[in-house]
């Protein structure tokens, strides 16, 4: 087997433990690193969604309140749940794989209404009311799912909707009733902002990164492998192969050979310098015997 071969094989082999190597310790790395980006995007979604709350509560509100349509007919567009939810629902266009919630036990929407996960989150909060925040996993029908949730506590532009029954504005009644929704009490946590996303997403941004940090160092390795093969090749096996040729030729009785020459100080240059003592001593010993 040629020198080039082997030092190939044997780099292949070196090669092939530091990805496995790399590729175990970077799988991990990289799942966790995708996680953790997965939850800062709902982290900036639910803080878009609670600026809209804000928004709709401080800005849109007041003034819907003033229109000769507010004393028609329910306006939701008025309702901080209805706003943040529809906003959601747009951004959903490019952000399909997360869906966003606001969940309450008791609305006066009942697309609202919280779902048994839902209410233990609510729960969870109203029992640790220093808690601002919670990451859950849960199993659905297409996976394991991941939500983040934080609560909403009621403030008194709340309790004039949710308040009572008695004191609700009467086209709110005339569209929901007055069975659900009331009975709200201040800073109250009644519900949760509630953003899942499959941990399948998480799991996807992972693998891709994986595969192209596989690509990239498979990559390096080729093009390094290249890069020392040509340098072996012009350093040390081409001037061997000159110096294999001449040795040949001066063992089948030809002397007239130049001398080798090779400028550098490496090994090369010395086995080079020895060769051609060699050569002359050689001629020299053949010159006397003819005599």
């Amino acid at each position: 087997m040629k020198l080039l071969a082997k030092f190939n094989i044997l780099l292949i082999l070196l090669f092939g433990v530091g990805l496995l190597f790399v590729s175990r310790l970077s799988r991990g790395f990289l799942e966790e690193n995708a996680r953790e980006q997965t939850l800062q995007q709902a982290k900036l979604m639910l803080s878009s969604a609670r600026s809209t709350r804000d928004y709709t509560e401080q800005e849109l509100d007041p003034l819907l309140e003033t229109t000769p349509e507010s004393t028609k007919r329910f306006l939701p567009q008025s309702i901080p749940f209805y706003a943040a939810t529809v906003t959601f629902n747009h951004l959903r266009k490019d952000y399909p794989d997360y869906t966003y919630k606001e969940a309450a036990l008791n609305p006066t929407n009942p697309r609202d209404r919280a779902d048994q996960w839902e209410a233990d989150i609510i729960d969870y909060f109203r029992n640790h009311p220093d808690k601002k925040q919670l990451v859950g996993e849960r199993q659905t029908a297409t996976g394991t799912s991941i939500s983040l949730s934080q609560p909403i506590t009621t403030n008194k532009s709340c309790l004039v909707c949710h308040g009572s029954a008695a004191t609700a504005p009467p086209t709110e009644i005339l569209t929901y009733g007055s069975a659900n929704g009331f009975g709200w009490t201040l800073n109250e946590i009644i519900g949760a902002q509630i953003v899942s996303v499959p941990t399948a997403v998480a799991e996807g941004i992972a693998s891709r990164l994986y595969h192209t940090l596989l690509i990239y160092i498979s990559a390096t390795f080729l093009a390094t492998l290249a890069v020392i093969d040509l340098g072996l090749y012009f350093i040390v096996i081409r001037p061997v192969r000159r110096l294999a040729a001449i040795a040949d030729l001066i063992s089948n009785g030809d002397l007239d050979q130049p001398e080798f020459t090779y400028k550098g100080k490496d090994e090369i240059a010395e086995v080079t310098a020895s060769f051609n003592r060699m050569y002359v001593s050689l001629k020299k010993a053949i010159q006397m015997l003819d005599r």
